[in-house]
């Protein structure tokens, strides 16, 4: 009977018994034989079936509801016996660029886990360089990460997408009243940044070295920190991802160097061995993201 609710939830889902039945790669006559066996089981009518359309009785509403939750409880269910049993547990353990706000990531995690419930996503965040030793120490399958260095050939590099920098900016500084800035300019506004202690001076010679900032730095590890720091007008800070800012009070302001918007490459690294199944199609499943 799982099965034959699952099928009832995708057509709900979906409005359509054509889309149901691609998703569960069965003929649409197939599905609504299910469904039809579904309701002689339970003793009732749970679609009103027109011809190119359908409705649900006030008992399919009740029941669709309950059936989410009944599925729920199963997966949970299967899961937690799967981590008890120690049977069968797969993993696959992402890294993520600490601050990284695009919304990117979060949906292929989603469209993984609907592809693959029987996978535990273990997402770990962290700087740079930290979480490139993770990768290198096996401790790491995937790396969602910017490109610092030239790539390797021990790894698989993949760019997925090329961004403009941008800084977030109190809404009360002048400064935001900008649409970008140079660097250099900014030499008296402290720069915030996200970063553990043991990563603090490789952090602090990537945007003094490499990107040219001259002002102090504050570091925090923790991104409502940092963003409580710019809101209170304290400094800017580097904005990961998209260039979005959940917060009314913060402003994004492109950066310059030279008169030339500074470019940051986003990458998906992993070692260069042959790789699980599901690892490689969350790799596709992320690309389609970007």
């Amino acid at each position: 009977m799982l099965k034959q609710i699952r099928y009832f939830q995708s057509v709900v889902k979906l409005g359509s018994f054509t889309a149901a039945a691609e998703e569960h790669f069965i003929s649409q006559s197939a599905i609504s034989q299910q469904i039809k066996a579904l309701e002689e089981e339970l003793g009732t009518v749970l679609l009103e079936r027109r011809k190119r359309s359908f409705s649900l009785t006030p008992a399919g509403e009740y029941f669709y509801k309950k059936s989410l939750v009944l599925a729920a409880d199963y997966d949970n269910l299967c899961r937690e016996l799967k981590r008890i049993s120690g049977s069968g547990e797969k993993r696959l353990r992402i890294g993520v660029l600490k601050g990284y706000g695009g919304s990117e990531f979060h949906n292929a995690v989603s469209i993984f886990a609907s592809k693959y419930p029987d996978i535990t996503v273990e997402v770990v965040h962290g700087n740079h360089d930290a979480l490139y030793a993770q990768l290198r120490n096996d401790e790491l399958d995937i790396v969602l990460n910017d490109q610092r260095r030239v790539f390797s050939d021990e790894y698989i590099n993949i760019v997925l997408d090329i961004r403009e920098y941008y800084a977030g900016i109190s809404l009360n500084s002048p400064l935001a009243q900008l649409e970008d800035a140079e660097i250099s300019d900014l030499k008296n506004i402290p720069l915030i940044l996200l970063s553990t202690e043991d990563q603090q001076e490789t952090e602090r010679n990537f945007y003094t070295n490499d990107l040219g900032f001259r002002s102090d730095i504050i570091f925090t590890e923790y991104i409502d920190d940092a963003l409580m720091q710019v809101v209170q007008g304290n400094g800017i800070m580097p904005i990961e991802g998209s260039g979005d800012v959940p917060l009314s009070a913060v402003r994004t302001v492109r950066l310059l160097r030279n008169g030339k918007p500074v470019i940051r490459r986003y990458c998906a690294f992993m070692k260069a061995h042959d790789h699980p199944k599901h690892t490689n199609e969350f790799i596709e499943i992320l690309k389609d993201q970007f």
